[in-house]
């Protein structure tokens, strides 16, 4: 990172938005997130498919398993951001889970059975986990403070570029061998593996703190768990509490209209294109507006893609309206949270605070997923649907209140 990428380097008092720009960090980051995202939305697209037919598992052990796939990376978060506060070296923290998730593409080959398939998942969303917080601490140390939504928003629409491909991907080798999940685990592998490649060479070894002062785990615990993030910590819990997996909305939609199963990976498609169209949009008006109010409207949008998903008649354009709807709580909220959080903490404790808000997301949509997946059993995908979505309803105004005010933004970043 060159001295005009540093947040205010270049920038005279009183300069405009005209000088303002991205870092190259957080577009490099973002081309590794391109190239880990093909991969992971290769398996991601398929995957339920694939479990539910080709293995045979019961909505219950799918719901299981979905969860451990949303909750598992939560058994790491906090100890890479704690990780990447401590040792100020948050890049190599990150290569680890990059890697690990790399190495779990190809373990996908040989594992058959439930166990098999249940341990390569854990594996992967611990690399997920462990990455994750790493990654984000990174962005924020390279940005403007008052563009941390744009930046995000950027590097979100990076990822999401590589989340479309990736299922298009899959598609297409589906397309031309019907059932060769193999190939799509090794090319997957291929990607991931290039953008670990990216990461080691490419990125620069940036350190998140502004001293070199090491971290102690009680001082860092102490502002994790302090009053001021204690609103949106509870915010996050209530909402991943009542947050459908992926898998499940996809499921019911292809069970609904009947889609076959080479076109199936074309749904992740349809929520990764309105995702990628309004990351930046919506970064930007977090940065303007507010991010708790950004984030907590784009769960109003999830409850409307749970309702058009409970419908019992559908057809093409309920469906891409579904999965629109489904884009923009993504772009509303995947990239928003983290830039809220990285604000209420010192940037000692960046990396923590930020794991700290996704480890209790994670722990909940785990909950969720098992939950979710019982209900699927006992009363079918529709009516399940229609109660988280009012579930949700009654949690969306709980985590309004409790980010009310959390970030208001400052008068240079209304007008940045």
């Amino acid at each position: 990172m060159t001295l005009r990428d540093r947040p205010g380097a270049d920038e005279p008092a009183g300069a405009g938005k005209a000088v303002k720009r991205v870092s190259s960090v957080v577009l490099l980051l973002g081309t590794v997130s391109l190239l880990t995202d093909i991969s992971s939305e290769m398996v991601s697209s398929v995957l339920p498919l694939y479990l539910t037919v080709a293995v045979g598992l019961s909505p219950v052990a799918y719901g299981f398993l979905d969860g451990m796939y949303q909750g598992v990376s939560a058994l790491v978060r906090i100890g890479g951001g704690y990780a990447a506060d401590r040792g100020g070296h948050p890049k190599w923290v990150a290569v680890v889970g990059y890697g690990a998730s790399a190495v779990s593409r190809l373990a996908m080959i040989p594992a058959a059975g439930f166990a098999a398939i249940t341990g390569v998942v854990t594996a992967d969303r611990l690399g997920k986990g462990l990455r994750t917080a790493p990654r984000d601490s990174l962005i924020a140390e390279a940005s403007d403070p008052t563009m941390l939504g744009r930046a995000f928003g950027v590097h979100r629409t990076l990822d999401t570029i590589g989340a479309a491909i990736g299922p298009l991907v899959a598609f297409a080798i589906l397309a031309s061998v019907p059932g060769s999940y193999d190939s799509i685990w090794v090319v997957s592998a291929a990607f991931a593996l290039v953008g670990v490649a990216v990461l080691v060479l490419f990125v620069p070894n940036l350190r998140t703190t502004v001293n070199t002062a090491r971290v102690g785990l009680r001082t860092v615990m102490k502002e994790v768990g302090g009053k001021r993030l204690r609103g949106p910590l509870i915010a996050a819990t209530v909402l991943g509490l009542f947050t459908v997996g992926d898998g499940f909305l996809y499921l019911s939609l292809q069970e609904r209209d009947d889609f076959a199963a080479k076109y199936f990976p074309l749904l992740y498609v349809g929520t990764n294109i309105a995702y990628l169209a309004l990351a930046i949009p919506l970064g930007r008006l977090s940065d303007r507006v507010g991010r708790g109010k950004v984030l907590v409207a784009g769960h109003g949008a999830l409850i409307a893609c749970y309702v058009l998903a409970a419908l019992p008649a559908g057809g093409l354009g309920l469906t891409f309206a579904t999965l629109a709807l489904l884009g923009v709580f993504y772009a509303a909220t995947d990239g928003v949270l983290p830039a809220l959080i990285s604000r209420l903490v010192s940037a000692d404790s960046r990396g923590s605070g930020i794991a700290a808000a996704q480890t209790v997301q994670a722990i909940a949509r785990f909950a969720s997923s098992v939950v979710f997946g019982l209900l699927w059993s006992v009363q079918g995908p529709s009516k399940s649907l229609v109660l988280f979505a009012v579930l949700l309803a009654a949690g969306v105004p709980v985590a309004a209140r409790l980010l009310r005010g959390i970030d208001r933004p400052s008068a240079a970043e209304v007008s940045a």
